[in-house]
């Protein structure tokens, strides 16, 4: 069985490649004598490469253009984008190997997949290679590389993606989008009616960055249908400080501000509505507190096609203006909510709290030609160069 693991993951590119490998290290931590080794792909590359890691919180806060563009040369130019971070990384990366001495390496960041096999191909290293797509359904050529021993994809729609670009099917696993083991240990809240004198409890975010319309969100809904408002900023100081001073002094308690903040399950489970971005990362915990999407954008590029991928199975709505706040609204409170119902029914059906123990029991059997064999209990895990934020 698999003992040794080097994990390739991100601090800064946004919060789901953090989140998801917390959310594997969970179950890699009750198996016995399996040690996990997490990278920070972007420090392997020095401070050129990590610089280019965080501009990703500014570019996406500030420029959605700029980034669109990024991710179509990016698409196209997938052996470029390899060998640059190949030449980058190289020897770092090698070092690594030399001190961890893996039995297999995970990647959940796509910058490192093509760049990584490159490295161990052209040094003769024969070390089993997984890649876990961290995207739903728009996914970029770069997690798509079919030397990979295996491609652990969330959905059918991303394999189908995979296989366009040239992976064999054998090659592809759909195991589900892991998730962090506390957003499902929520107590639920059904929904029974709505009613002015009962106001509905709505939590805005808009992922790590902390992006979107949100004070002009907060207005209407409290104007309109009196709703409770908790807002949660992100990354973004600049943000949270102006929407306290013109949020808080103009409707008091009805409206909570909150900056990046440790539990987010918290405020997610306790929502009645959480209006969100289409982060898969974010979408995903919000379907495993069973709390009803208005989703209210996307980043293009990877979040692209999660809109019409959550209406497909009913997880959430989307509300594409400002205009359409308030009929989307109506259309989720009208015939005593019913339609908020349904969402938390069809939530409740996709949802699979085994997803992550699954896809680490794939893992470490590997092996075994990737039979999913029950993982045992006990724990000896050691990080390295990654800080893990709740």
């Amino acid at each position: 069985m698999i003992k040794n693991i080097l994990i390739i993951s991100s601090n800064y590119t946004g919060h789901g490649h953090k989140s998801i490998t917390e959310s594997l290290s969970e179950k890699f931590d009750i198996v016995p004598d399996v040690k996990i080794h997490v990278v920070d792909g972007f420090s392997l590359g020095g401070n050129t490469l990590l610089k280019v890691g965080k501009m990703y919180g500014p570019i996406t806060r500030n420029s959605e253009h700029l980034w669109k563009i990024i991710w179509d040369i990016t698409s196209v130019k997938v052996p470029f984008v390899n060998h640059l971070i190949e030449a980058k990384i190289r020897t770092r990366f090698l070092a690594l190997l030399d001190k961890v001495k893996p039995d297999l390496i995970l990647t959940v960041h796509p910058n490192f997949n093509g760049s990584i096999l490159n490295i161990l191909e052209k040094n003769n290293i024969d070390i089993p290679f997984v890649t876990l797509i961290a995207d739903l359904i728009s996914i970029t050529p770069l997690w798509a590389d079919s030397r990979a021993d295996y491609i652990i994809s969330p959905t059918q729609e991303a394999k189908e993606k995979c296989i366009e670009f040239g992976v064999p099917a054998n090659k592809i696993k759909v195991l589900g989008f892991p998730v962090r083991s506390r957003f499902y240990t929520q107590t639920h809240k059904d929904i029974e009616h709505y009613s002015p004198n009962k106001p509905l409890n709505c939590l805005i975010m808009s992922g790590g960055e902390g992006v979107g319309n949100m004070g002009k969100m907060a207005k209407t809904l409290i104007e309109t249908f009196g709703f409770n408002i908790t807002i949660v900023a992100g990354r973004n100081e600049k943000l949270q400080a102006h929407l306290k001073k013109s949020l808080v002094k103009k409707y008091g308690d009805k409206v909570k501000i909150y900056g990046f903040t440790k539990n987010i399950q918290d405020l997610i489970a306790s929502s009645d509505i959480a209006f969100i971005r289409s982060s898969p990362n974010v979408m995903m915990e919000a379907v495993s507190c069973n709390t009803p999407i208005v989703i209210t954008g996307a980043l293009p590029g990877q979040e692209a096609g999660n809109p019409k991928f959550a209406e497909k199975y009913h997880l959430a709505i989307t509300c594409d203006s400002m205009s359409d706040l308030v009929p989307t609204i109506n259309e989720l409170l009208e015939n005593n909510v019913a339609m908020l119902k349904e969402i938390k029914k069809s939530q409740q059906q996709f949802m699979d709290p085994q997803t992550s123990e699954n896809i680490v029991n794939f893992i470490l059997n590997i092996p075994d030609e990737g039979a999913l064999q029950p993982a045992g209990i006990a724990h000896d895990v050691s990080f390295n160069n990654i800080n893990y934020e709740s």
